[in-house]
């Protein structure tokens, strides 16, 4: 048992980084399940849309959805968790920030009869009851696969995602997958590579910056592992004059990413159905809580187990398909073209 005034204190700190939520009543009735959707910052585009299509998708189960913010902070996220299982919720759905670090808050809701999704990011050594994401292997691969296609020869520079995140490490794998061969045979030569912090687009920015000084410029392709690090890198591109000359890769579909790929000055991005894993992890959540035995396709060990895993699959797009997001009503023709 946890000291009951360190309990009391922690879950106060919980409640004033919520935003001052009150404890909630138990639910009533498996019925209606109660959801705790933990994202690791809402500020970035993406999650924002993993949010609503998962609160929409859930609510028409009869789920309700307590939705918490991080704002890419490990303790903020650990704090809300435990706010969360203050709550007497059934099942929490979290993207990691660190995925890391959760293991002990994990246990802490496994010994309420908490379920536990990691959702898109595999949280690691934790007691999850499964993990629902997009081939992220794959995903690397393709961002890897479309610059060689662009730049087949030349100097790269590998502009990784946050160190503290899972995925970012299982892109790169998949993007080695792609180039280790081509650096072998000498057609390739790796220049640089970094980690961005928090996937910021300043970080990748000044990263960017400090790697084109150092290569004089000579860079002829840049992979990277998402739209915002992508975007960061464009602008000190394009301070040099090199936009739209350099081949860049990005993920996300992002709409300023999307933008881009149109423009010339992006070469790729991935497009992965948000709505497809929101609903699909909504359902997986109302199931677990049911009782129901979900199907799941895969298994992916995290250090403490195999975790049941189920992996969607995305979307390469370049200049050709880019109208496929219009078509899936990911975004309207005006929101891409303009009127």
């Amino acid at each position: 048992m946890k000291n009951k005034t360190l309990r009391t204190l922690t879950l106060s700190a919980a409640v004033a980084l919520a935003g001052g939520f009150a404890a909630m009543p138990a639910h009533a009735s498996k019925e209606k399940p109660v959801i705790g959707f933990s994202i690791d910052d809402l500020r970035v585009e993406r999650w924002t849309r993993d949010r609503d299509y998962f609160t929409a998708a859930a609510t028409k189960l009869g789920a309700k959805v307590y939705v918490q913010s991080a704002d890419a902070s490990e303790e903020r996220q650990i704090a809300q968790i435990e706010n969360l299982i203050s709550r007497n919720v059934d099942v929490l759905v979290i993207v990691p920030f660190n995925g890391k670090v959760l293991g002990n808050v994990i246990a802490e809701a496994k010994r309420a009869g908490i379920k536990v999704v990691a959702y898109d990011r595999l949280i690691l050594n934790a007691d999850v009851d499964a993990y629902i994401s997009f081939d992220n292997e794959r995903v690397g691969e393709m961002q890897a696969q479309a610059v060689v296609n662009a730049v087949p020869k030349g100097n790269y520079f590998l502009l990784g995602g946050s160190a503290t995140d899972n995925n970012a490490k299982v892109f790169r794998d998949g993007q080695l997958k792609v180039l280790q061969p081509l650096v072998a045979k000498g057609d390739i030569k790796i220049v640089g590579q970094q980690w961005t912090p928090e996937w910021d687009p300043t970080n990748a920015l000044k990263i960017t910056e400090d790697a084109l000084t150092a290569n004089h410029n000579n860079i002829q392709a840049i992979v990277a592992s998402n739209d915002g690090t992508a975007g960061g890198a464009i602008q000190a591109l394009a301070a040099q004059k090199l936009a739209g000359k350099v081949a860049i890769s990005g993920q996300d579909a992002d709409l300023a990413g999307v933008k881009r790929v149109i423009a010339g000055t992006q070469t790729m991005t991935v497009y992965k159905p948000l709505n497809n894993l929101a609903s699909q992890a909504a359902q997986l959540s109302v199931d677990l809580v049911r009782g129901v035995a979900p199907k799941f396709t895969d298994k992916m060990n995290n250090g403490t187990k195999d975790v049941n895993t189920e992996l969607l699959t995305p979307t390469l797009l370049t200049k050709q398909n880019v109208d496929l997001v219009i078509k899936d009503g990911f975004y309207t023709h005006a929101q891409v073209y303009g009127n």
